[in-house]
């Protein structure tokens, strides 16, 4: 099973306590003994409970996914969620069908996208500072190296918040693209256009944002500069009349 850093990119910083349990105990310990029960029925039983609490949620999703690369068909998942619709509630397999449905959609033509590194997961732990969807796959490792390196993937019009990469020295990121078609803009300055080969260099302590264009994937290699007292502050959502007064 791949190394679970869910909680510690959530909340490292806020609740390290809680996020080493769940990266570590929950996903390290609990859900790496195959010997006893595989991922396949591990994915069936937290689904289930889930829905039977009632936990339709960003959550609740990422357990979907895990199932499919787990090995639960389409076909299969439909007849859990019917099944444990008798126990567990009627509107509550509604709401589970809808996110399943979209879990089970993610056909070839998606998996398209992303460029030569491919397109990677959804970005399920950051979907809160995205408008529309977004794919995450990590290039490094930070036990590895000290650079992190992700290809980031924006749907057509996807864009992340407006955020600041704080650092007392160096920090910044550096934003290589890959394919398809993008923006970037920093606070007070115009919107810039990006394309595959584009480099942009994002200075610590300056507000911007980055995503696709209405019309077009996009994706980019997202560089951490290190630096010293490194932290990436999130602030307000791009409006949807800031987006959409941007020229082609």
């Amino acid at each position: 099973m791949e190394k679970q850093t869910a909680g510690r990119d959530s909340l490292g910083e806020f609740a390290p306590k809680f996020a080493s349990l769940n990266d570590d105990v929950l996903f390290g310990e609990i859900w790496s003994r195959v010997d006893k029960l595989s991922l396949r029925d591990r994915s069936l039983i937290t689904i289930c409970i889930f829905m039977g609490k009632g936990l339709i949620d960003n959550s609740l999703k990422y357990h979907l996914i895990n199932a499919k690369k787990n090995g639960i068909t389409k076909e299969e998942m439909a007849e859990i969620i019917t099944h444990a619709a008798f126990y567990a509630g009627w509107p509550n397999a509604w709401a589970v069908f809808n996110l399943a449905k979209e879990v089970y959609s993610m056909d070839n033509e998606i998996q398209e996208h992303g460029g030569m590194f491919g397109l990677g997961e959804p970005n399920v732990a950051f979907a809160k500072y995205f408008t529309g969807k977004s794919y995450l796959k990590p290039l490094t490792n930070s036990k590895d190296t000290k650079v992190s390196l992700a290809n980031v993937t924006f749907e057509p019009a996807c864009r992340n918040n407006w955020h600041i990469h704080r650092a007392k020295e160096g920090g910044g990121q550096i934003l290589l693209c890959i394919d398809g078609e993008g923006w970037y803009q920093e606070e007070g300055k115009s919107a810039q256009s990006l394309k595959p080969g584009d480099v942009v260099f994002i200075s610590a302590n300056v507000k911007h944002w980055h995503g696709a264009k209405k019309d077009s994937w996009f994706s980019h290699i997202a560089i951490e500069v290190p630096g010293v007292d490194t932290e990436n502050v999130w602030c307000e959502k791009v409006s949807e009349e800031e987006y959409n007064n941007l020229s082609r």
